[in-house]
């Protein structure tokens, strides 16, 4: 098991819904990856970032497609892209990665409690 946490240090972790507007391919990166434009809604408006779900799903599986986010995270500079949330995944038993997303349609920018 993993180190525990408090619950106060969880609700430090801004996790958002958002929706994906632009994918394209990131040819500098190491492993097979997407650069990605998000649409949080108003409160945080549009952020990119990149993931490693190019070998598990297409550009257009992935368009307007709503993911979850960490959102207050520092921006990473990755092979040059500067990331500014990090969208989530969960390994999949293939070797791949799920992207995480709401069962149900939600309302841009709303957070995970």
């Amino acid at each position: 098991m993993s180190d525990l946490i408090t619950f106060e240090e969880f609700e430090k972790v801004d996790i958002r819904v958002g929706q994906i507007i632009e994918v394209t391919d990131f040819e500098r990166a190491k492993f097979p990856t997407y650069k990605f434009k998000i649409d949080f809604g108003k409160e945080i408006g549009i952020k990119q970032s990149c993931g490693r779900f190019k070998s598990d799903y297409t550009v257009e599986q992935l368009l307007n497609k709503q993911c979850l986010a960490v959102v207050n995270f520092p921006t990473k500079n990755i092979a040059g892209f500067e990331s500014q949330v990090l969208v989530l995944g969960i390994s999949k038993p293939d070797g791949g990665i799920a992207l995480l997303r709401p069962v149900d349609e939600a309302e841009l920018g709303a957070r995970v409690y």
